[in-house]
């Protein structure tokens, strides 16, 4: 009876919160398999970003969090015990792994200008901490590549973090993620979520900010890489010890080379196909190679500008947890679930040519399928944040690269 009384008592006090901002209709008392304590039907009192902020501040103080739902024509709103309490973050970590990073990315550009024995091969006696040292010597002149790419990938993940904070969501600092001996030095970096944004709106800004902010620092540092680059005949063929790593293509790197060299690159010797259709394949496909032909050799701040683009291409995928899959969720709610399956389908095609693909397809499978849920479903994205999602999911077409990269040889 006490329990009962109790209860009735609870559900009046949360009932006269909620009646504050919402017509309440019926109320539905939570079981113990349900996520909710209660469960309110009705309709709004005022604009919906404006009663979610009021209803969480008031719902606080006694342990709730509201969920702003639609059902049909009617608003629901359900109360979760228990409050979001993000866990502080420890910047140490953040930090070691930026200065990780820091001295893998400076041992890539380093090696650049590296001309000495393979130092994973220990060719001609030399030891593979002897190489080690010797690349060290040339460390100052992986610098450019270094700072260019550290700074796309920071303005990136400093945009999330901005816009997360402007709009008073808890995320963590960037960690950027050391990959020693691979093409880039990295594999990237990325904040953190610590909690769910509070509606689609918030989603739109924090998703958004971070591949824009990264393209206003990429696009430049692409063309005056290209500036300093120098174009040269490609190899008829490549046999024996000969490597020859050949860069896939955007559509805005192809922009990007026209607009700096006048011609489109690389250049084949000559066209099979009418040119339309052999660049359409070749952004899509890398064939067929252009041996023969003259392409641009990338000088390293070139490098981290086209890494650049990669990198936000990977991002703006529209699928689960990345960046493009937030935009497709804001647009299309629960619907943009029906797009996964053809993204996973359409990546495991490219695997088939790049393998690299494989890893990103594992990683969505295991960490990325499910997108995060705004607390507040009842607010829709307004005009400017529609046309904004719009624009990353264009932006998404011209950076993607199909093909990363080709070696050939080695």
């Amino acid at each position: 009876m006490s329990s009962e009384l109790g209860q009735d008592l609870e559900h009046s006090r949360l009932a006269s919160l909620v009646a504050r901002v919402l017509a309440i209709h019926d109320t539905t008392l939570g079981s113990p398999n349900q996520k909710f304590r209660f469960r309110f039907r009705g309709r709004l009192l005022k604009d919906s970003v404006e009663a979610y902020d009021e209803l969480a501040a008031a719902l606080r103080p006694v342990g709730f969090t509201p969920l702003f739902r639609q059902e049909g024509e009617d608003h629901v709103v359900l109360l979760v015990q228990g409050v979001f309490e993000p866990r502080a973050s420890d910047a140490r970590v953040n930090l070691v792994l930026f200065v990780l990073t820091l001295l893998s990315v400076l041992f890539v550009g380093a090696s650049t200008s590296y001309t000495g024995p393979d130092p994973l091969g220990g060719a001609g006696g030399v030891s593979f901490l002897d190489s080690l040292l010797l690349i060290g010597r040339y460390l100052s002149a992986g610098l450019p590549f270094a700072v260019s790419l550290l700074g796309i990938l920071g303005v990136h993940e400093f945009g999330h973090y901005l816009a997360a904070r402007r709009n008073r969501t808890a995320v963590s600092l960037p960690y950027f993620i050391p990959l020693p001996f691979s093409v880039f030095g990295t594999m990237g970096a990325f904040i953190s979520m610590k909690e769910p944004p509070r509606n689609r709106r918030v989603l739109v800004d924090i998703a958004l900010t971070g591949p824009l902010a990264g393209l206003v620092v990429a696009i430049p540092v692409l063309l005056y890489g290209l500036s300093l680059s120098r174009l040269e005949p490609l190899p008829t063929s490549v046999a024996g010890s000969q490597q020859l790593m050949l860069e896939g293509n955007s559509l805005l790197y192809l922009l990007a080379k026209f607009l700096v060299f006048g011609r489109m690159l690389p250049e084949p010797v000559h066209y099979v196909l009418p040119p339309l259709l052999h660049w359409a394949r070749y952004w899509l496909l890398g064939t067929p190679l252009p041996l023969g032909g003259m392409d641009v050799m990338l000088h390293p701040v070139a490098w981290a500008g086209w890494a650049g683009l990669l990198v936000t291409g990977m991002n703006l995928i529209p699928a689960g947890q990345l960046d493009g899959g937030h935009l497709l969720y804001t647009l299309f709610g629960s619907k943009a679930n029906r797009a996964l399956p053809v993204i996973l389908i359409l990546l495991g095609l490219l695997a088939i040519v790049w393998q690299g693909w494989l890893l990103l397809l594992f990683l969505i499978l295991v960490f990325g399928r499910l997108h995060a849920e705004p607390l507040d479903q009842i607010t829709q994205l307004d005009g400017r944040r529609k046309a904004l999602a719009l624009l990353g999911l264009i932006v998404f077409v011209l950076v993607f690269t199909p093909i990363p990269l080709k070696v050939l040889g080695g």
